[in-house]
């Protein structure tokens, strides 16, 4: 498996694994045995590179799943994992303030109560939590994720700082940060990697974001590289998503959006089979053309996708198949890729540091 670096030597896999669907029923049933089973083909294939959070599964369990096979293989796994961001489930008869702020509403009726906590007195206990579950003494690169606008991002960053020089820590990362944050945590510590959805459907951090991480030596990790499985071609219908699957109340899979991006699943399968490729293997081999600062992480849960994703390292695309595809998607997915009410949580700024 080709290796990338991210930011001040990280080095992964040119592809790693995005774990939430694993221990996580937002995409659909979950299989415990295939996931430690995909886990392993992984790491014998080369592909190390985990992203989970503590927030990834009920009860912490997508975290614990992983431990399950760190404990036995350390040292062939980079695991990045997150802390503040808490995801609550309120059950629809349990509701106080139905689409109160940072509330947004589950297929089910349920509620999801999205909040963020980046205050430093929090971080040190959510590391150790995460340590324990991961069957880890140190995580090789911890992400804020998402940033807290209330706590000036110097006072977080000197906490993550602090656990570095203890050890608990290897490399620091920002979810979406809003890009004056970025340059004011980086001045603290070094940013290694930025989490950001991008692919084909989402080219948000082109042009100013990757701009300045590469002015600043930061690597990018894309994830959602597949736009959430849609880019395999398995959906054909909004009916086709199960219940309680999160993808049926995105607004990029819903109604008129649903069949507009169907038509460009369509296009790029017929391009890719044009070169011998599926889809996905396509739309990640574009993702490796962006640079070797650009790590995707699909979500994967069955050996059969890990197989067909790790083909995508070894495909040196054209110049002229990757233009083909720019313009192709040059305007991204129709529809917004975030749950409403949860736009405020990306890009966004921390308050200043005032002097006392």
């Amino acid at each position: 498996m080709k290796r990338h670096v991210l930011g001040q030597g990280l080095e992964v896999s040119a592809f790693g694994i995005g774990c939430n669907a694993m221990a996580d029923e937002n995409y659909g049933p979950t299989d415990e045995a295939e996931s430690l089973r995909t886990l392993h083909a992984a790491l014998d294939m080369g592909v190390g590179f985990w992203d989970t959070s503590e927030t990834y599964g009920r009860n912490h369990g997508n975290e614990i799943l992983l431990g399950k096979v760190i404990a036995e293989r350390r040292d062939e796994v980079i695991i990045a994992t997150k802390f503040g961001l808490q995801v609550d489930h309120i059950a629809s008869e349990d509701r106080v303030a139905a689409g109160s702020a940072g509330e947004v509403t589950a297929p089910s009726g349920d509620a999801l109560r999205i909040s963020v906590n980046s205050r430093p007195e929090v971080i040190g206990p959510s590391c150790d939590a995460s340590l324990r579950r991961l069957n880890v003494d140190y995580i090789d690169l911890y992400y804020q994720h998402r940033l807290d606008p209330d706590v000036p991002i110097e006072e977080t960053w000197g906490a993550l700082h602090e656990l570095v020089l203890a050890g608990k820590v290897r490399y620091l990362g920002m979810c979406e940060p809003g890009l004056q944050t970025l340059r004011r945590a980086h001045a603290v510590h070094p940013v290694a990697a930025v989490q950001s959805e991008y692919s084909l459907f989402s080219r948000d951090p082109e042009g100013e974001v990757l701009d300045a991480l590469r002015e600043l030596g930061i690597g990018l990790v894309c994830f959602a590289p597949l736009c959430r499985g849609f880019l395999s071609g398995q959906f054909r219908s909004p009916d086709d998503f199960g219940p309680g699957d999160i993808r049926s109340f995105l607004p990029r899979f819903q109604g008129e959006n649903f069949y507009k991006n169907l038509e460009l699943v369509g296009r790029i399968t017929a391009l890719a089979a044009g070169i011998g490729l599926t889809a996905t293997q396509l739309a990640l081999a574009w993702l490796l053309h962006q640079g070797n600062d650009i790590v995707p992480i699909p979500g994967i849960e069955r050996r059969d996708r890990l197989h067909e994703n790790a083909v995508a390292a070894d495909v040196t695309l054209s110049n002229e198949i990757a233009t083909e595809l720019n313009d192709m998607f040059a305007d991204g997915a129709a529809g917004g890729r975030l749950v409403p009410g949860d736009e405020s949580t990306h890009y966004v700024d921390t308050a200043v540091k005032t002097a006392h």
